[in-house]
């Protein structure tokens, strides 16, 4: 007689010993007629005669295709010859579940092949798992199948099983699921591989179907009614239903962010006094036209309100003036989260609360903890437990990482010193000078805490910088105007001057004093260009005093604008030498620095006419002093500011020449209109009309023989971080060139030109080139330009990256401004107006690049129709 028992053996079981899945009573009496039993368990079969006899294992013999040599496979099992077991029984139940768990082998099954009174013998039949011989990846970039290889273990040569493509199908959908790719498919295939040492290999195609990510139809609230669900969907940031008019926030489903979002909703509750509040179930519903909906229940509780706030432990600050910090008042609204913000609010490391209060004083190992002690009729009593600590003292202070930069360029910058108080604003600010300089990744600047000692009231400060490419070089060629321009400029932002004849300092230019000093050199056939600068920061070593100078010279050459020849017997050239100085201030606070600068510039003239002015053989003098005051608080990177400000105000100044140089400038204008009438009459003889345009360039000459005029500028811009790196950049600026002398007049030179990229070409008279994107270069002045202008603008920023090796940034902007020759015609609600998109690059070898696609509102001078679309590549400045 003999039985065939199919189990099928359930995941749970694969661990159980065999017996156990037979040990029933109506099994185990049936089993006692049986004089042979078969036995299929999954993929496991045992034959054997009487369950009740016990066996001695005689030979065992391993069959099936594997790799593996017949005694490790019998060693590895357990069984050995000679041993007792039961069939079935636990022995062999070991063995399968030994063989099974190390994950090398499939299909395994024992059989009794032979039996000869007690003694038994077995065999085991198996086959080795196949490895894994290749993998293709379709549907994934291939940025990301090195990571979704590393996640699941699918490296070459790993036991490919029915658990592992399992597991890897399951991973990849929950995956995508998470990033809002809620219809995700995957399909794993598995080819056979033969070889030439008959090992089990498989090639496996992994095809990864994400679709499209999910949108959010509605989001939908039960149980509310204190709070609308319009102001709940509002709390939600990044989880949003669909709405065409929202440009910065999709409407897609992101698992993760809707779950952060759910945490918000709560926070808005709190924020309003609802501390009971609760989510208590949300659901997630697939609409037929694939997108899905969102239904959350709340529970809102009853409205709460702060009763008494006393304060515990506090010895430093009197209950008053903690409570003038607090600013929270008996019978407010409770909010939970505004009392946290009050007492540390841990966004902002500058923050007005009473953590930093202390902070600021020495006391870094206080602790301040909010505890509701009392809750009576929704009325909240609060005690604010203090433990006010010792006061701390730096101990050492030290700087790693720059390899470059010389220790006393950090140093001079940092302002928490050995054995002074410590302050935690002191080292907010010593991060955000470092990365003011320039020299080190702003990204990675940190502060690090070493061996604080709270017994003895001792910390060691640690800045960490990362250094960065601090010189640049710009070479550029092109073809205008007739001929060929080539470009080349060198600027580097951390030299050494007292390194410059050390042969071993030129690595490759000698560095690490912080100086500055640069190198620009243009030419074409037409006009040469010389420029040379340079600056110390910190003349003297000791007070932030900076130090400039720089020397340019131009020689521009006639031309021939309709054959483009030139006649270099005529030029004009110009030659400048400025001198600055710069003080950091302490008064109203030391983001305020102080400007001085000296000037002088020549102009000669060689047989060349301008149309600035009617000689054509002469000069021109500049001696100017400009004075100025600014004040910069923006945030650590110079790059990619995310809060703060800077606001700058300047004036140029000449002597008054007209009140002492006894030149008559009434009767040289009243002389000069005159011959002005004689040339353009038309009953002038020749001679006539040569003498008057003499005699007007004699009295140009005699104008402009030294250059009198002041210039007055203003320009401010603000930060503001509206959402994680997303920066609101409004700014605003004005300037105005007047005459101390009427009759003298406002000169040729030093004179606003608007529209266009911004960006100053040969010129070195003093003209500003100012940038006001969706017009041409310069077309928003007249030919002489403008003598007063102004602009509003405003740029929305989200970085790409911001990575030492290139910080990239989009931006969308919209700006508005004018230039005007007069009061008379001044008008500052009369602005040509733009809009547009850009993207800037900044990488330390190159400086800043960019380009803007702008869309002029208003139409240019002279025109009658809107301007349209511009494009204008930006070098170098930082807008």
């Amino acid at each position: 007689m003999k039985l065939l028992l199919n189990i099928k053996k359930e995941n749970d079981d694969l661990g159980k010993p065999v017996t156990s899945l037979v040990n029933t009573k109506p099994v185990l009496t049936f089993l006692k007629y049986c004089t042979s039993i078969i036995l299929f368990i999954g993929s496991f079969t045992i034959e054997a005669q009487n369950p009740n006899t016990k066996y001695t294992i005689g030979e065992i013999t391993v069959a099936g295709n594997t790799s593996f040599s017949e005694q490790t496979i019998v060693t590895y099992s357990g069984l050995s010859k000679g041993k007792e077991i039961y069939i079935p029984g636990e022995e062999i139940s070991n063995a399968i579940k030994k063989l099974w768990n190390s994950k090398l082998f499939n299909d395994i099954e024992v059989y009794v092949t032979n039996i000869e009174g007690n003694v038994a013998s077995l065999q085991i039949r198996l086959s080795d798992l196949p490895q894994l011989n290749e993998l293709k990846i379709n549907g994934v970039k291939k940025g990301k199948q090195d990571e979704i290889i590393k996640e699941n273990n699918l490296n070459k040569g790993v036991k490919v099983t029915e658990n592992l493509i399992t597991t890897t199908k399951n991973f990849l959908t929950k995956k995508y699921k998470k990033d809002g790719f809620y219809n995700t498919k995957v399909h794993i295939n598995t080819i056979e591989v033969k070889d030439s040492l008959d090992t089990q290999r498989v090639n496996m195609v992994l095809n990864v179907d994400r679709g499209e990510k999910v949108k959010i139809k509605d989001i939908t609230f039960n149980g509310n009614e204190v709070l609308e669900d319009k102001k709940l969907r509002a709390s939600m940031k990044s989880t949003k239903k669909i709405n065409r008019l929202r440009v910065w926030k999709r409407s897609k489903f992101i698992d993760s962010a809707y779950q952060a979002d759910l945490g918000h909703v709560i926070d808005t509750y709190k924020k309003n006094g609802y501390r009971d509040a609760r989510i208590l179930s949300d659901s997630l519903i697939v609409n037929d036209d694939k997108t899905i909906s969102l239904q959350i229940n709340v529970t809102e509780g009853e409205q709460y309100k702060f009763g008494e706030i006393n304060f515990i432990g506090n010895t430093v600050y009197s209950d008053l003036y903690l409570k003038r910090l607090l600013r929270i008042n008996k019978g407010d609204v409770y909010n939970s989260i505004l009392l946290q913000e009050r007492i540390a609010d841990n966004s902002k490391p500058d923050a007005f609360d009473i953590t930093n209060q202390y902070q600021n004083n020495g006391y870094l190992f206080s602790s301040i903890n909010s505890v509701e002690v009392n809750v009576e009729d929704h009325v909240i009593d609060t005690e604010i437990r203090i433990s006010e600590g010792k006061p701390a003292y730096f101990n050492n202070v030290s700087v790693v990482g720059n390899d470059k930069t010389n220790d006393h360029v950090i140093y001079r910058e940092i302002r928490t010193r050995p054995g002074e108080l410590y302050s935690k604003a002191n080292v907010v600010r010593t991060v955000r000078e470092l990365g003011q300089l320039g020299f080190f990744d702003a990204q990675e600047l940190s502060p690090n805490f070493l061996n604080p000692n709270p017994v003895e009231g001792s910390i060691d400060m640690e800045y960490s910088v990362k250094e960065t490419g601090s010189s640049q070089i710009e070479l550029q060629g092109g073809y205008g105007g007739g001929g060929f321009i080539g470009t080349l400029g060198l600027s580097f932002n951390n030299f050494s001057i007292k390194d410059i004849f050390k042969k071993d300092a030129y690595k490759p230019i000698p560095m690490g004093d912080g100086q500055k000093l640069a190198l620009r050199l243009q030419a074409s056939q037409f006009y040469q260009t010389y420029s040379f600068s340079f600056s110390e920061p910190w003349l003297g070593g000791k007070k932030p005093v900076q130090f400039s100078a720089s020397l340019s010279h131009t020689k521009q050459f006639g031309q021939n604008f309709q054959t483009f020849e030139v006649d270099k017997s005529r030029s004009f050239n110009i030659t400048g030498i400025t001198f600055g100085l710069a003080k950091r201030l302490s008064v109203p606070d030391d983001f305020f620095t102080l400007s001085q600068a000296v000037g002088y510039q020549r102009y000669d003239l060689n047989n060349y006419n301008t149309g600035l002015f009617e000689f054509g053989d002469g000069y021109s003098n500049n001696l100017s002093y400009t004075v100025g005051l600014s004040r910069n608080n923006t945030s650590v990177d110079p790059i990619y500011p995310t809060g703060g400000s800077s606001y700058s105000v300047s004036a140029k100044l000449t002597l008054p020449y007209s009140l002492f140089n006894n030149v008559d400038y009434e009767a040289l204008k009243i002389e000069r209109n005159e011959n002005n009438v004689i040339r353009t009459d038309v009953n002038s003889t020749p001679t006539e009309i040569t003498d008057a345009n003499n005699r007007i360039a004699e009295i140009d000459q005699e104008r402009y023989k030294w250059l009198e005029f002041y210039k007055v500028k203003f320009k401010a811009e603000w930060y503001t971080q509206i959402a994680k790196n997303l920066v609101l950049r409004p700014s605003t600026e004005f300037g105005f060139l007047g005459a101390y002398n009427n009759d003298r007049g406002v000169i040729p030179f030093e004179r606003f030109f608007v529209g266009g990229d911004g960006l100053g070409n040969y010129s070195l008279d003093g003209r500003e080139t100012i940038q006001l994107r969706g017009y041409p270069n310069n077309s928003l002045s007249g030919q002489d330009g403008g003598t007063i202008y102004n602009k509003f603008s405003l740029e929305l920023r989200y970085p790409i990256t911001l990575k030492a090796s290139a910080k990239i940034f989009a931006l969308g902007f919209a700006e508005a401004g004018a230039s005007y020759n007069n009061f008379k015609d001044y008008n500052p609600f009369d602005l040509n107006r733009s809009a547009g998109v850009g993207l800037r690059i900044f990488m330390p070898a190159f400086g800043l690049l960019g380009i803007d696609f702008g869309y002029g509102f208003d139409p240019v001078p002279g025109t009658k129709t809107s301007n349209g679309w511009e494009t204008h590549f930006i070098i170098g400045q930082q807008f």
